[in-house]
């Protein structure tokens, strides 16, 4: 009879990730210096591989993607639980002086996808020496393209969560879902979450305005677009402003706005493009139809014509409620309850870890990567060009991961 795993102490469980933390953060290092944009990440898929060798892991690797999953069975039956890192990094440059900054012209692990692989690996060991505890399986998501790529939803139609069933024919579906995100917002250990909406969907407008161009001395005598567009800009910011519940709020950000190629020139057309991010799939839809009726309604108004593309993109990421709800009590059983914050409300990031949430009840839990010696307030954030995240937050990541997996699939 395997060990009940309730009988497991997960403070213990957290002196084991200790133990691994230097190859973690060996692995996090290579992956840091060596990172890739997107879903094909043939570097990182190797590297990935090679730390996983030796442990007793079913391995699949998509063919669409650079997606890599990895499966472990425990010692009795039962359902899985999905863990999952993503792998990829931005395109941006590094400018924070680590002497194992990225070594690519114009990419970074700016979002610390880096340390969520490392950890996921890290879990993958430290759960191998649980598997007697296990009743279940682990499958362990390692997702490139997560930022803008999709690389969640491209795994799940290539059949992620197919899970086949036992040696013995029982069934083993996946029945629980369990992400970490590092966050210079947090301190180092420190895990917070929220039953509900946690994160944002991100979709992109397009705006292209069109009047008539003339010379810039006789505007009488042509149709300037520019005016109308920054009417719309301003006319967007008011209409969610004064439409909106702020209780379940939206915020569209316009990130550019070009026109002309000369000053003496009133050009033909003037161009809008910027980001749209909801808490709720109804303030998305009423958000969307909103930006129709203004942005025509200001075109009308000058006699311009106007052309509106919403593009959607990542849908609200939504925990599961009951699963949040056991994730802060395990993560309290992990690091102590003074380190477990619930939180308030969500965030207005966005993540394609919610095309999986959209599947199976689980969660994203995020986890504090600023050092003691650095003020939250001021420390450079996720996606900037000087983030640093402090590597001893991985223990708590390994840990927790590993905690979660083992308190869904305990032994009887």
């Amino acid at each position: 009879m395997p060990a009940m795993t309730e009988d497991i102490a997960l403070s213990e469980v957290r002196d084991e990730a200790a133990e691994l933390l230097t190859p973690a953060v060996e692995l996090r290092r290579t992956l840091h210096s060596w990172p890739e944009v997107g879903n094909d990440l043939p570097i990182t898929r190797e590297t990935v591989l090679a730390a996983l060798e030796g442990l007793p892991l079913d391995l699949t690797l998509h063919e669409t993607t650079s997606g890599v999953t990895a499966l472990l069975t425990g010692s009795a039956p039962g359902p899985t639980i999905l863990l999952r890192g993503d792998m990829d990094a931005l395109p941006m440059p590094e400018d924070t002086g680590l002497d194992f900054a990225s070594r690519v012209d114009m990419t970074m692990h700016a979002c610390g996808h880096d340390t969520h692989t490392a950890m996921l690996v890290g879990a993958a060991k430290l759960l191998t020496a649980h598997r007697d505890d296990l009743a279940g399986r682990v499958l362990f998501m390692f997702q490139p393209g997560e930022e803008g790529h999709h690389g969640a939803r491209e795994m799940l139609a290539e059949g992620l969560l197919d899970v086949a069933p036992l040696a013995d024919g029982t069934e083993s579906p996946v029945t629980g879902a369990f992400a970490l995100h590092i966050t210079s917002s947090l301190p180092t250990g420190w895990l917070s979450t929220r039953g509900g909406s946690i994160m944002a969907s991100a979709d992109t407008l397009h705006v292209t305005v069109t009047g008539k161009g003339g010379h810039a001395s006789e505007p009488h005598r042509a149709l300037d677009p520019i005016p109308v567009a920054c009417e719309m800009v301003q006319a967007l910011q008011l209409m969610v402003t004064r439409s909106i519940d702020v209780f379940d709020p939206s915020v569209i950000t316009i990130g550019k706005l070009w026109a002309g190629t000369v000053s003496n020139v009133i050009p033909e057309t003037a161009h809008i493009e910027g980001t749209i991010r909801s808490v709720s799939e109804s303030t998305r839809r009423r958000v969307h139809d909103n930006i129709r009726r203004v942005v025509d309604g200001v075109a009308a108004a000058h006699g311009c014509e106007v052309e509106l593309d919403v593009v959607a993109g990542y849908p609200v990421t939504v925990n599961d409620h009951d699963f949040a709800e056991r994730a802060l009590t395990i993560a309290g059983e992990v690091v102590g309850t003074d380190r477990v914050v619930r939180q308030p409300h969500p965030v207005m990031g966005a993540e394609d870890w919610s095309y999986v949430l959209q599947r199976i009840p689980g969660a994203m839990m995020f986890l504090g990567g600023t050092s003691p010696d650095r003020d939250i307030a001021t420390a450079a954030p996720n996606h900037s060009n000087r983030v640093m995240f402090d590597e001893q937050a991985m223990v708590d990541g390994i840990a927790t991961y590993a905690a979660v997996a083992l308190r869904e699939l305990a032994s009887e």
